[in-house]
């Protein structure tokens, strides 16, 4: 039986935790703060800590070292509502085990436990002394977002900060690749050795291989000394690979063995010189085919894929777009005078499909800001959508999609939160269902069971919704 301790000050959360450890076999206690917890942990001494990062009087993060140093080489898993890259990384450098994002799946909270006790039983790599350290301020364009995907990208950047391997990072072109990159580096030991981006894709092979590696003096004979290359000017930092997937095939040879042995060879040079580089490639490109047909090498992407991350579209993390919205237009009013967004601005912002995915929102924004002279930015505002991006055409749903935005926004305007009745969700089908239902018959001839099969719906549901609507004329013949 394992002893485990719950710091949590939201007794639904500690319960339901509780009662889920103890049908698991385990001895459970609770502690509402971290005081308590401290107190706790000696006499109890647990084999693992579920904690909460907010809690009353001292925050969780902070209360570690103590905790460590009372309980002992214990895993301690990190809980946290409110989750940003800054939490992440300071929970992994505290010494956390893991980090688990509120609301949790307890399936999955008992996953994370059962791992954190199989690691205490095999393994003392924790230190136990482990401290906080205070993050500075930071200069870079920040990481923005709430959802349950950037979520697990703010852990994944926070695990992978503080190692030396390669990182593969793909996603559509504007999800923010550079920046999950520049993070990575930011929040790294290499943080004070230099960030060297280079554009492979916007390279020729001869002009790729120099900039990469260099050369030696008196490669040719205008040449009179030697230049350094990336690799050589991003020694004992980063080194960000943009569009890994244009690499041609001979540069990827010479790349494989720059990352593998850490040295490389200046052209026309007859020694290797060795460097200290951390490589982050990215991609926006699916490796995959290109692997497939011989234009990639797989030893290369297997080297730097040894960590992954896949960044989510804008599409897929809907729940973002508000916040990433305001952030745009505060930097993009920013010594001007404030602006904001109306809800249905919001509403319309939601709806569109972003094929630009972060950096078309940017832009967006930043031209609804520049070109709207009042202080409120309504949906008339924003520019037209991208018809196209990267081939691919937006949604012939859209237009749909906004409309219908438009049409909330126009109705919850309406409702004064008063605590009286309101019927949205019948108003809107009330709206909408008689001419869909109209356009079925219309198209079916007439032919009720024709139209009811079109719509999805059994003929006596069709039948009902007509009535309700009155539209219940004569079938026609067959229906």
């Amino acid at each position: 039986m394992s002893r485990i301790l719950i710091v949590d000050d939201e007794p639904a959360i500690a319960w339901s935790l509780g009662e889920l450890l103890r049908d698991g076999g385990h001895e459970v206690s609770v502690a509402s703060s971290a005081e308590e917890a401290l107190k706790t942990a000696g006499p109890f001494a647990p084999n693992a800590v579920l904690l909460d990062v907010r809690l009353p009087g001292i925050d969780g993060i902070s209360a570690m070292a103590d905790l460590k140093s009372r309980c002992g080489d214990v895993p301690i898993i990190v809980m946290t509502a409110f989750g940003n890259l800054e939490t992440a990384v300071r929970a992994v450098e505290a010494g956390a085990f893991d980090y688990l994002t509120k609301p949790f799946d307890l399936d999955e909270a008992a996953t994370l436990v059962g791992r954190a006790l199989s690691s205490a039983a095999t393994s003392g790599e924790t230190d136990p002394h482990a401290e906080s350290e205070e993050l500075e301020p930071e200069d870079d364009e920040p990481i923005i977002g709430s959802s349950p995907a950037m979520q697990r990208i703010f852990k994944q950047v926070a695990l992978v900060a503080r190692s030396d391997v390669p990182v593969l990072i793909t996603g559509e072109s504007g999800t923010g690749k550079e920046l999950v990159a520049r993070a990575i580096h930011r929040h790294s030991p290499r943080n004070s050795a230099p960030f060297v981006p280079v554009n492979l894709a916007a390279m020729s092979e001869a002009n790729l291989e120099v900039e990469l590696f260099g050369f030696a003096r008196g490669v040719s004979p205008a040449t009179t000394s030697a230049r350094k290359g990336l690799f050589e000017r991003a020694s004992g930092g980063t080194l960000l690979l943009d569009e890994i997937g244009d690499v041609p095939l001979p540069v990827q040879i010479k790349l494989l063995r720059a990352i593998e042995r850490q040295e490389i060879l200046p052209v026309g040079a007859s020694s290797t010189k060795i460097v200290d580089v951390r490589v982050v490639a990215v991609t926006s490109r699916e490796l995959g085919p290109l692997i497939e047909s011989g234009a990639f090498r797989e030893d290369l992407f297997f080297r730097l894929g040894v960590v992954s991350i896949d960044l989510p579209p804008l599409r897929a993390r809907g729940e973002d777009i508000p916040e990433l919205a305001r952030h745009f237009l505060q930097r993009a009013t920013a010594g001007s005078a404030t602006k904001e967004f109306s809800p249905a601005a919001l509403c319309e912002l939601a709806a569109r499909s972003w094929p630009g995915n972060v950096r078309e929102l940017r832009n967006t924004v930043e031209h609804a800001a520049l070109m709207t002279g009042s202080a409120t930015i309504e949906p008339t505002d924003l520019p037209a959508p991208e018809v196209t991006a990267g081939g691919r055409d937006v949604s012939t749903t859209e237009p749909l999609l906004r409309e219908t935005s438009r049409w909330i926004a126009d109705q919850l305007s309406q409702f004064d939160g008063d605590g009286g009745e309101a019927s949205l969700y019948d108003d809107f089908l009330q709206s909408v269902e008689p001419t869909l239902l109209t356009a079925a018959l219309k198209h079916c001839h007439g032919n009720r069971a024709a139209a009811a099969r079109l719509l999805g719906l059994h003929r006596a549901t069709l039948r009902q919704k007509l009535r309700s609507h009155g539209l219940d004329e004569p079938a026609s013949p067959g229906s």
